[in-house]
């Protein structure tokens, strides 16, 4: 397939699919009426009028049993009444100004802004819950990290693709300008799964919304241990080790093998008394003790809490809409975990590597 080929076919996979049996009149009025202007004579202060056909189907919106299909296939058939409700979350803000200059005389459709904020908002709220009590040990930049992978705007729109939500997204295109960013395919398609995360917080309660973002979002396999990056391991483990009143960690070289050849291997463990902490390998020492100290990072960092002893804050909620502070079942009974202080001392504050100095003022803990 050439250039030509696949540039129309990605263009025609972002379109609005109509069927012809779904319109009133087929081929459009607007079609002829723009070939009658452009067959007059034209003149050099006219410009003869063309009947655009990518914005023409743009406008059109999506069939009633299209929108039906799609809350059936991602399992919110019995959610929503009517498909109108799918149609205001697959309306993107950008496509208001579109509709609006197209048929002026006609009411605008609703868009999904609000809908996006709140599921936003939401989505955040469960994914930060959800790392934070999985892996209370977690740095605070790389849970922001794990966030962003989990309900960032790639996921959204790369989960809206799966869905097959390209077919019936209205937005268009908006270049940017000194006051707002652009408006591109991929930010629309985000919007999609947040407003219809919000739809099904309003429409059933708060544990359904997070239900539905566990099922397409957090239930992801995210990387991890390739978001934990550090300077100097080693000073960072010291700084950590200290903060738990743990003695000061040494490294012992455990095996070795072709020492005074060309492809030595070394393996390094770290221990802190008598309790070994990491371990590590190199074509030298000091590498060996590079990833000695990063693993025993890496294991205290990504200790996850097992998945039926793990407790969600939101768990509290009933299933229902009500008063959530006078419900107080037994069922919703959470227990909070005490919170841990297992933050990266050493190179936290940026990219320098140089320990943050504690603020003037400041107290001590004995």
């Amino acid at each position: 397939m050439g250039y030509a080929q696949k540039r129309l076919a990605s263009t025609a996979a972002k379109l609005v699919s109509v069927p012809a049996s779904h319109l009133k009149a087929f081929p459009p009025k607007e079609a002829f009426l723009a070939g009658a202007s452009a067959s007059k004579t034209v003149t050099p202060t006219s410009k003869p009028k063309f009947f655009d056909a990518e914005s023409w189907a743009s406008v059109q919106p999506p069939h009633p049993a299209a929108l039906t299909a799609f809350a059936h296939r991602i399992g919110l058939g019995t959610a929503f009444s009517t498909p109108d409700i799918i149609q205001q979350a697959c309306t993107h803000p950008s496509f208001i100004p579109l509709y609006e200059r197209h048929n002026p005389s006609k009411p605008l459709p609703i868009a999904n802004g609000n809908l996006s904020t709140l599921g936003n908002s939401l989505l955040g709220l469960f994914a930060t819950e959800h790392v934070n009590s999985s892996y209370p040990h977690l740095p605070t930049r790389v849970l922001k990290a794990a966030v962003s992978a989990y309900v960032g705007p790639p996921t959204c729109a790369a989960i809206a693709r799966e869905w097959g939500a390209s077919p019936l997204l209205r937005w268009n295109r908006i270049p940017n300008t000194p006051t707002s960013p652009a408006v591109l395919h991929g930010d629309a398609m985000s919007s999609i799964p947040r407003a219809l995360t919000a739809l099904v917080y309003q429409h059933r309660s708060l544990p359904a919304a997070r239900r539905f973002a566990h099922k397409y979002f957090l239930s992801r396999d995210i990387d991890l241990r390739s978001m934990i990056k550090f300077r100097d391991p080693k000073k960072a483990l010291q700084e950590t080790v200290a903060k738990f009143g743990r003695e000061r960690p040494i490294s012992r070289l455990l095996k070795e093998t072709g020492r005074l050849s060309i492809s030595p291997v070394f393996v390094v463990g770290i221990y802190s008394g008598g309790e070994k902490l990491g371990e590590g390998f190199g074509s030298s020492l000091k590498m060996a003790e590079f990833r000695a100290a990063e693993d025993s990072l890496v294991r205290l960092y990504l200790t996850r809490v097992p998945p039926h002893l793990l407790q969600l804050p939101t768990s509290t909620f009933p299933n229902t809409s009500g008063d959530v502070f006078h419900d107080l079942s037994s069922e919703n009974a959470y227990v909070p975990r005490e919170m841990s202080d297992t933050e990266v001392v050493y190179g936290s504050a940026g990219r320098t590597g140089f320990a943050v100095p504690p603020r003037r003022g400041a107290v001590e803990e004995s």
